[in-house]
């Protein structure tokens, strides 16, 4: 076996996506990216693609690849690590995940040393279904189970709204509300597994990003005129566009104050209505199976049927 292992670069992108998109037909991740969209996370807060991603390549070919996140903040005390990648279906068995693994973990000590000097740190990476090749790799490596997330999807070509108690004062997502609905996240996801703050850069990243849909997306204003106007937003859909005329729902949240109400519910029907009437045919979503706030009820309850459960596993240092 001979390839060449080199960090991942922008004119890298198209053959990065065909291996990822390989993978996720081979895998049943359901994890499609488009060249741009790949481009997008090497250029994101906090990534140095040159210290952070490794390419192993066959020629032309893409044959695997190594990918590291450091969060920004420490999560109950620790530095949390997320190591992701994968080796072409062709190609596993000669060693291409170790050798992946062997550079992403001391990357990732590194890193983490480097932002929160002197915390622990976790490792977790993503395994896809339980049973997967990458399950089997890291529970060689010492890596435990540590959450299981279910995938779940929606035909929208069928589906109805279901009633809702709640008429909130709905908006497009518009830049007005961008603060405020970061404010909004940080606060309804601080309970919730390995979620950390997302601070200013890496929200307007999110809401920039080539997949992002600001007029599916949704956010219950507050109409109280004492609110500062970055406090006003009390729960939010967040939607992107990954493969052409499916809708994926990112993110949905609500404020503690106003937990209860059905203001969840009520926006992202509103999203899924706008959705259908552009002919979307199908919204997906992930949501962790141990989700504090009962989002897998109120998921089942709009429409939602779960088609996969995926495990994270994880490895404290």
């Amino acid at each position: 076996m001979s390839v060449v292992w080199k960090p991942i670069e922008a004119a890298h992108a198209p053959a990065w996506a065909e291996l990822s998109n390989l993978l996720a037909r081979a895998d049943d991740t359901d994890e499609f990216y488009n060249p741009e969209d790949l481009v997008e996370e090497l250029e994101e807060p906090g990534v140095d693609p040159a210290a952070d991603t490794l390419g192993a390549w066959d020629g032309d070919t893409m044959v695997a690849y190594g990918q590291l996140r450091v969060t920004e903040a420490i999560l109950d005390r620790e530095a949390n690590a997320s190591l992701s990648g994968g080796v072409h279906p062709a190609w596993r068995g000669r060693g291409l995940g170790r050798a992946v693994m062997d550079w992403l973990e001391p990357r990732a000590d590194v890193l983490a040393a480097q932002r929160f000097p002197g915390a622990p740190v976790v490792w977790y990476m993503w395994c896809g279904k339980p049973g997967s090749s990458a399950e089997r790799l890291a529970a060689a490596r010492g890596y435990r189970p540590g959450r299981y997330f279910r995938d779940m999807r929606l035909t929208l070509t069928t589906w109805e709204p279901v009633d809702s108690a709640a008429d909130p004062v709905c908006a497009h997502l518009a830049p007005a509300h961008h603060e405020a609905t970061r404010r909004a996240h940080n606060e309804a996801f601080a309970d919730h597994w390995r979620s950390s703050e997302r601070d200013p850069a890496r929200w307007a990243d999110q809401l920039s990003s080539r997949s992002f849909r600001a007029d599916l997306s949704r956010v219950a204003v507050n109409p109280d005129p004492s609110l500062d106007p970055d406090d006003a937003v009390d729960a939010y859909v967040l939607c992107h566009e990954f493969v052409s005329g499916e809708l994926y729902v990112t993110l949905v949240g609500t404020r503690r104050r106003a937990r209860g109400q059905g203001l969840a519910s009520a926006l992202l029907q509103d999203s899924l209505a706008a959705a259908k009437a552009q002919g979307y045919r199908l919204a997906d979503l992930g949501v962790d199976s141990e989700s504090p706030t009962g989002a897998v009820g109120l998921y089942e309850r709009v429409g939602f049927m779960p088609i996969r459960t995926t495990v994270v596993y994880e490895r404290r240092r």
